[in-house]
């Protein structure tokens, strides 16, 4: 018996579901919490399938067989009624907001949203430099391989070979966004790897001999600069990760009671989460610290604004003042002193020292490790290394200082 407007107004809702059946397909599903659907039951490729026509009463009897109606001819036309909205959703969409810059812009609002302010800094001018003035205005699913290569190489040109990869890899990111978002159909950004000039490879400056790194380390303990400045550049050399992750880190990423110091994945560069067990050396350094920026969010908070962290400079330009020039000591370069001297100094396991530089590492199956894994020796390397350190500073006799 069809449907009546009185029947699905005085529709009471029952303790389960339940359907109230009109005529071919139609019908009124009635919830438990009282609200009313209307959904067409139909057969597509021998499969039952339900569409939704809308919610009751702002979809009427009337309305919801007119609904109907329109999705039995587009049935019969050979189509499924749910793919050919789909369908339609993506091509207004398609038509709204699908320019290259529309789509860049909401990539960066929501894909950026969580990354660190110089990260997003630098996305940004990416953009707004090299990409957005010639592919801006453009339909995003219209621009092809051959259409990117020429803005890219634009930056070729001008020898900055990094900024050209991270263009490329900035567009693909772009091009994936507009994927998911129905407003492109592939990532010519893709076709394009191998296509580009070959980077660089950069060799950060680094002293790694046991009389040089006694030389630094006693130069560190004399330097007479800001606080955050001097403990940052004692930390590096303790904790050797990347110069942004050290100059970004934040008090409340300090677990004290497991004595690690825990980086959540939005602030590494392979965007997972790491783990740098902390020796007694750093604690009692991070403790001292804490008594001048701990009420900041930043453990070395800018001396402009202490909302921000530090310069990308600041331990850049100690090292120049303390007289390493560019070419013999880097920030980077805590991270091959300490790689090279637990290696070669030290015996440590390379795979270990890896692990701890947060580097990929996988076991003897192909998986990588997690954060975790071999924490307990990991935690052991650390203070091994920092005792290692004090021994250095203490020792005047370089040469016959290794230690097994």
């Amino acid at each position: 018996m069809a449907l009546t407007a009185v029947t699905c107004r005085q529709a009471q809702p029952a303790e389960k579901p339940y359907k109230l059946y009109d005529s071919q397909g139609l019908y009124l599903l009635v919830n438990p919490s009282g609200t009313k659907y209307w959904r067409y039951k139909y057969r597509w490729q021998g499969k039952e399938k339900a569409l939704s026509l809308g919610v009751y009463p702002q979809v009427t009897l009337s309305e919801a067989r007119n609904q109907l109606a329109l999705a039995r001819v587009t049935v019969q036309s050979g189509q499924d009624p749910a793919e050919a909205r789909k369908q339609a959703r993506r091509q207004q969409i398609s038509e709204i907001g699908a320019t290259f810059e529309a789509v860049a812009w909401e990539w960066y609002e929501n894909r950026l949203a969580g990354a660190s302010d110089s990260h997003r800094s630098r996305s940004k001018r990416l953009m707004q430099n090299d990409l957005l003035p010639f592919l801006g205005k453009r339909p995003i699913d219209a621009i092809t391989a051959p259409d990117l290569l020429e803005v890219i190489r634009k930056i070729e040109v001008r020898g900055a070979l990094d900024m050209a990869n991270r263009a490329r890899q900035a567009a693909s990111l772009i091009f994936r966004y507009g994927i998911v978002t129905g407003r492109c159909q592939g990532d010519p950004a893709r076709d394009l790897i191998g296509a580009l000039k070959k980077r660089k490879k950069r060799h950060y400056a680094a002293i790694t001999d046991p009389a040089g790194v006694r030389r630094l380390l006693l130069a560190i303990d004399n330097y007479q600069g800001s606080p955050a400045v001097r403990y940052a550049l004692k930390l590096s050399a303790l904790l050797f990760q990347r110069p942004s992750e050290i100059r970004t880190m934040r008090w409340d990423h300090i677990c004290w009671p497991r004595k690690q110091w825990e980086i959540p994945a939005e602030l590494m560069k392979a965007g997972r989460p790491h783990i740098v067990p902390l020796s007694t050396q750093a604690i009692e350094l991070l403790s001292e610290l804490h008594g001048i920026t701990g009420h900041f969010e930043y453990v070395f908070p800018s001396q402009r604004t202490p909302r921000r962290p530090m310069s990308d400079n600041g331990v850049r330009t100690a090292l120049r003042t303390l007289n390493f020039s560019n070419e013999e000591m880097t920030p980077h370069g805590f991270r091959a002193m300490a790689r090279t001297l637990l290696d070669e100094e030290l015996g440590v396991r390379v795979a270990l020292i890896e692990q701890q530089l947060a580097h990929e590492v996988r076991d003897v199956h192909g998986r990588a490790y997690n954060r975790t894994h071999h924490l307990p020796q990991r935690a052991e390397m650390m203070q091994q290394w920092a005792d290692y350190l004090d021994q250095l500073r203490q020792s005047s006799e370089i040469e016959n200082s290794r230690v097994a």
